[in-house]
């Protein structure tokens, strides 16, 4: 497990529209405010893996995660 944070400068081509997970490729669960959808079609799936690529490509992690987070502290006050 690996935790990227995709900063607000960073050019994307798309915005995450529902929080999903992805289960290797055989599930994604998408959570909607009215229900969970299960989604087992490799199709579907497919399209859940690429749209997790692309977001996963755009996300710093290690030290520039952390120097977000860090920068995201200070400028609450709270460091």
């Amino acid at each position: 497990m690996s935790l990227g944070i995709i900063p607000t400068t960073a050019h994307r081509e798309q915005w995450p529209r529902e929080t999903f997970h992805l289960y290797d490729n055989s599930l994604v669960s998408v959570e909607l405010v009215s229900a969970r959808v299960r989604i087992t079609q490799p199709s579907e799936i497919a399209l859940y893996a690429r749209a997790f690529e692309e977001l996963r490509q755009t996300a710093v992690h290690g030290a520039a995660a952390r120097a977000l987070v860090v920068k995201a502290i200070d400028s609450l006050g709270l460091g």
